[in-house]
C-alpha cells in the first residue's frame, strides 16, 4: 500500500479500547474489573491534578516505549505527521504542537508532538527500519489506543511495548 493511500485511511481506523486487547508478553496492564473503574474514575474526577487511579494504583500517567521494527514510511514527513495527529486523537489527548525535523543524508525523522496530557516523540532510521517512540498521557488520555495507528500507519514486522505508571507514590 502506497504511504499516501495509508494516510487517507488513517482517519477510517476502528481504535480499541486497552482493555479489549490482551497484554502481550512485553506489555504490563493489570486487569480491572467495571466496578473498579468506575470508583476509581468518580475519585479521579473530583481531582484537578489530573493523575490517575486504576485499581487502587494511583499515578501521573501512563508511559509507553515503543520500537517498531521492520517497519515501512518511517522517513515520509506528510506519513508522520498524519500519523502522530491521528495518535493523539485516537487517544483522546489534545495536540498543542507538532514538530518534525528530517535529517539527510539517511532521510531520519525526529519530532514530537506536544499535547495537553503531555507528549508523543518520534525518532526513526529508515536504513534500519526502525522507529522509537515516547508516548506519555495523563488523566483520560490512553496512549494504548496510539498503538493501531501506529501499526496500520507503518507497518512493522514487530512492535515492542514496555509499559511505565510514572509518578507512583508521589
Amino acid at each position: 500500500m502506497a504511504h499516501s493511500d495509508v494516510v487517507s485511511r488513517l482517519t477510517d481506523v476502528s481504535i480499541p479500547l486497552a482493555s479489549d486487547r490482551a497484554a502481550g508478553p512485553s506489555l504490563v496492564m493489570a486487569p480491572s474489573s467495571a466496578l473498579s473503574r468506575i470508583c476509581d474514575d468518580a475519585a479521579a474526577s473530583s481531582r484537578r491534578d489530573y493523575f490517575i487511579v486504576r485499581d487502587g494504583i494511583e499515578y501521573a500517567g501512563t508511559n509507553l516505549i515503543v520500537d517498531l521494527i521492520g517497519a515501512s514510511g518511517i522517513e515520509d514527513r506528510d506519513l508522520i505527521d498524519a500519523t502522530l495527529r491521528q495518535c493523539a486523537a485516537a487517544a483522546g489527548a489534545a495536540l498543542l504542537h507538532l514538530h518534525l525535523h528530517r535529517f539527510t543524508p539517511n532521510g531520519g525523522v525526529s519530532g514530537v508532538a506536544v499535547l495537553a496530557e503531555s507528549h508523543i516523540s518520534f525518532h526513526s532510521w529508515p536504513e534500519r527500519g526502525y522507529a522509537a517512540l515516547d508516548i506519555f498521557m495523563c488523566g483520560g488520555a490512553d496512549p494504548h489506543r496510539a498503538i493501531p495507528v501506529l501499526e496500520l500507519a507503518f507497518q512493522p514486522h514487530r512492535v515492542e511495548i514496555v509499559e511505565h505508571l510514572r509518578g507512583r507514590g508521589v
